[in-house]
């Protein structure tokens, strides 16, 4: 129970601080994409820097959700974020949710209550060796990299959601590295972690996911780029709770079949959630939409 408690707060918080954050992006000069000189810009905003407060609340349960519990159980719970921040914009736009949106949070609810249930996530499995962690590592850690050159090719609605996908998967990564940060404390105690590489892995992705997640939100407007972190996050995760931590989930044909299609409801409503008109229209209503990074730049 306290692992639900701690996942959902989390959400709680990280889907505020998602809203506050993406409101004060959008004023943000677009020079300054993908540039670290944004956040420094965004440091100046009283509503960013609530923002950034509410999201390291919700990291700092999330961690404490994750040194209780698999990383396949908490992903899942994290990810209905996107039901808070809808809450917070709702009440902000005051617009209705109507049909689609309470079938995203039908949807949403079902999809992780189903994966969990099938799936009963659990610990005790054998770890990765070296080869398959640092396989896997590389290969969320690159296919970011390829998105965010990607990105920067497409026009800005684009751009937004396809660095919300790298960031997403960064975020599922420090997950998981976060969770082997609280394994190391719990066999080893705090003073030899700063031997371990760990510690600074989870402190530069999140300091590179949280640059691509700004930039992202300056962009477009939140229903943009929201459901493809909302849902990118919780299955890295998941793929690296059991590809390099041992995580273990039911594998009957029954409870696989439940598992996938709770994942894919998760994902169809973090969709439908993510194009609510309630969700704020971000820069898009202010300028028109313009050409992509390479083009402005004339290249």
């Amino acid at each position: 129970m306290a692992v639900f408690l701690l996942g959902i707060g989390a959400a709680c918080c990280l889907g505020v601080g998602f809203v506050l954050q993406q409101r004060a992006a959008q004023r943000a000069p677009l020079a300054d994409f993908l540039s670290f000189r944004l956040l420094l810009d965004l440091l100046r905003m009283p509503q960013w820097l609530l923002g950034i407060a509410a999201m390291v609340a919700g990291q700092v349960l999330g961690a404490l959700a994750l040194a209780h519990g698999q990383v396949s159980l908490v992903e899942p719970l994290t990810a209905t974020n996107l039901l808070f921040a809808m809450g917070l914009s709702r009440w902000l736009s005051r617009q209705p949710l109507g049909f689609s949106g309470w079938s995203g949070v039908g949807l949403l609810a079902l999809g992780v209550t189903s994966f969990i249930v099938a799936g009963r996530p659990s610990g005790g499995g054998v770890a990765a060796g070296p080869l398959r962690h640092w396989l896997l590592f590389g290969t969320v850690v690159g296919a970011a990299m390829l998105l965010t050159t990607l990105a920067r090719r497409l026009r800005p609605t684009l751009e937004a959601a396809v660095l919300a996908l790298a960031a997403g998967l960064l975020y599922g990564l420090q997950d998981a590295l976060t969770r082997i940060c609280g394994q190391l404390v719990t066999s080893e105690g705090v003073a030899p972690l700063p031997v371990h590489w760990q510690p600074y892995a989870v402190v530069a992705i999140g300091l590179t996911g949280l640059l691509l997640v700004q930039s992202a939100f300056e962009t477009a407007p939140l229903r943009a780029s929201l459901p493809s972190l909302t849902a990118a996050q919780p299955l890295a995760g998941i793929a690296c709770g059991i590809g390099f931590l041992g995580d273990r989930l039911q594998v009957t044909t029954g409870a696989l079949a439940w598992e996938v299609a709770g994942l894919a409801a998760i994902v169809a409503g973090i969709v439908l959630l993510g194009r609510h008109r309630c969700l704020p229209e971000g820069p898009s209503a202010q300028r028109p939409e313009e050409p992509a990074v390479g083009q402005r730049a004339g290249l």
